[in-house]
């Protein structure tokens, strides 16, 4: 294979990554207002939102600067083969999990008071009533099934590696691939029942309604479910996960519980706008593009290097500045297909007044940020603004000739 081999293909990985984004996300839909939350939102929602913000933001933007720096600098120090060796065990393919284990608790353990500070915030505030117990349990899991992720990825680089020390990259990225089309499709079946129980939504009006709407879209839903988010939350939510065999419609048993019904199916018709669209399916594809940028990218910087367990913290490190330095692109994606099914559901519903309402109660329960910071807003967020939303619902009912005033001072 020529030496060259690694740097054409990562070029080539990077402009497919690049034309499959510029081609496939939605980058304007409708023309939209300025967003003024002040437009839709009393002052006692604001301020409360400020405040509940002003007491959460530091301790979570501390959780998020410690579970980034610990593994940097225990990857990039002689700490991370200090660890290795300090293990004693051999072989490496038991060695190398143990590490990256070790990396991923301390990791865990470090952000634990900042993490407490914050869901007491939350349970402050009504947004979590969760009981300690549970919160222990979720850190664990989250844990364990983080360090399962980077273990596989570990040891099946280095076996590459230690096979191949030239060559690795090619089955390296192709494995990899694999392994994130795999979580993808599985991860509704596998992943997400360990956290919550899901139940078919009961017979009755509602369920009938939201697949007929379904069936109006023309989206296969052989079923609607519901999981029992209420003894974790009180948030508003439901969401799309999994593609082919695997698609599942999900929504909190807290959304069907005092949510006005043309409200919760604004909220289906959303989800429906994934399932259309197939977004789950495309950003897996994009995520397996990436993913393989990612791979031949880290040849380049380790070449046989890699073969070396001693190294084990060090890919940790780079899969945690890998996924920092991914996220602004990755929140941008995310916001514009947010936008695409926001705009699908008006579609679907033409129903402007509610979607409008929709977005205004579930900022007010979810407590949302309604003008985050810049860095914030690029760093974390995932949909639009509530404000955002909200402006999207109003051109949407100008454009139809049925303007939707201002919330306040209805």
């Amino acid at each position: 294979m020529p030496k060259s081999a690694p740097r054409l293909a990562a070029g080539l990985l990077a402009l497919a990554l690049v034309f499959t984004v510029a081609v496939t996300t939605p980058w304007h839909l409708i023309d939209l207002p300025k967003p003024d939350a002040a437009l839709d939102f009393t002052s006692a929602e604001i301020a409360r939102q400020n405040a509940f913000r002003h007491e959460i933001l530091p301790w979570s933007t501390a959780s998020w600067i410690i579970s980034t720096l610990v593994p940097l600098v225990i990857g990039f120090s002689p700490l991370g083969r200090r660890m290795y060796d300090g293990l004693r065990v051999r072989p490496w393919v038991i060695a190398v999990p143990l590490t990256v284990a070790g990396v991923v608790l301390i990791t865990s353990l470090l952000t634990v008071p900042t993490d407490v500070m914050a869901e007491r915030v939350s349970l402050k505030y009504g947004l979590s009533v969760q009981n300690w117990r549970l919160w222990v349990w979720d850190r664990g899991l989250n844990w364990a099934l983080t360090s399962l992720g980077l273990a596989v990825i570990a040891v099946v680089l280095m076996a590459l590696a230690k096979h191949w020390k030239q060559g690795w990259w090619l089955p390296g990225a192709i494995a990899a691939a694999l392994l994130v089309l795999g979580v993808s499709f599985a991860y509704p079946v596998l992943v997400e029942p360990r956290f919550n129980h899901f139940t078919s939504m009961p017979a009755g009006a509602q369920r009938n309604e939201f697949l007929a709407l379904a069936k109006q879209d023309g989206v296969p839903v052989k079923d609607v479910l519901v999981a029992d988010a209420s003894k974790r939350t009180t948030a508003l939510n439901a969401y799309v996960s999994g593609f082919g065999s695997t698609r599942r419609l999900v929504v909190y048993d807290t959304l069907l519980k005092d949510t006005p019904p043309a409200q919760v199916r604004l909220v289906v018709a959303h989800e429906l706008g994934h399932a259309a669209e197939d977004d789950v399916l495309h950003g897996t594809l994009i995520g397996v593009l990436g993913t393989a940028f990612g791979i031949t990218l880290l040849y380049l910087l380790l070449g046989a290097r890699m073969s070396d367990p001693r190294r084990a913290a060090m890919l940790v490190a780079l899969v945690a500045a890998g996924t920092v330095l991914a996220s602004p692109v990755q929140n941008l994606v995310s916001r514009k297909i947010e936008a695409r099914a926001d705009y699908h559901s008006l579609r679907l519903t033409n129903d402007p007044q509610d979607f409008v309402a929709m977005q205004h109660d579930l900022a007010v329960q979810n407590i949302d940020g309604l003008d985050p910071s810049r860095w914030r807003y690029w760093m974390f967020a995932t949909h639009p603004t509530p404000p955002e939303r909200i402006a999207m619902g109003r051109a949407w009912a100008t454009q139809d000739g049925h303007p939707v005033p201002p919330l306040v001072g209805r």
